[in-house]
């Protein structure tokens, strides 16, 4: 394989090509591709990082070796892309209870043990004899 094979198949990494659209386009074999990219893993994971940016503000995200790609470079970022894009995040965490105050039933998410339907019913329910009048 030549030095200009070597180089063109980084770059079609770095687009996100897979290994038989690279083989096809240069004309190699499919394992010639795949096990270049196996015996080079630093030259594909920075291709395939490809100077990553955040998805939100543009700044570059730095890797960690070792652990998952990041995709934001910080936690407000990433719970600005969550909470406008609501429509494309699964949420699973959905639980229905019911008030043990106010015997209101009520949806919480992500807490399985969750009990009060807000703030002020725990408040009441923490004070002695504290009831309340609906919530």
């Amino acid at each position: 394989m030549t030095e200009r094979e070597k180089a063109d198949i980084a770059a079609l990494r770095g687009e996100g090509l897979g290994y038989k659209a690279i083989a096809k386009q240069l004309g190699l074999s499919v394992n010639s591709v795949k096990s270049h990219c196996a015996r080079h893993p630093a030259e594909k994971m920075a291709t395939a990082a490809g100077g990553t940016v955040c998805r939100i503000c543009g700044k570059p995200v730095t890797q960690t070796k070792g652990k998952r790609v990041k995709l934001y470079c910080s936690d407000a970022c990433r719970m600005k892309w969550w909470n406008t894009h609501t429509d494309q995040v699964k949420r699973k965490a959905y639980y229905t209870f019911i008030c043990p105050q106010c015997g209101r039933q009520f949806e919480g998410y992500g807490n399985a043990h969750r009990k009060y339907c807000s703030r002020q019913c725990a408040a009441d329910a923490h004070r002695k004899g504290g009831a309340r009048n609906g919530c």
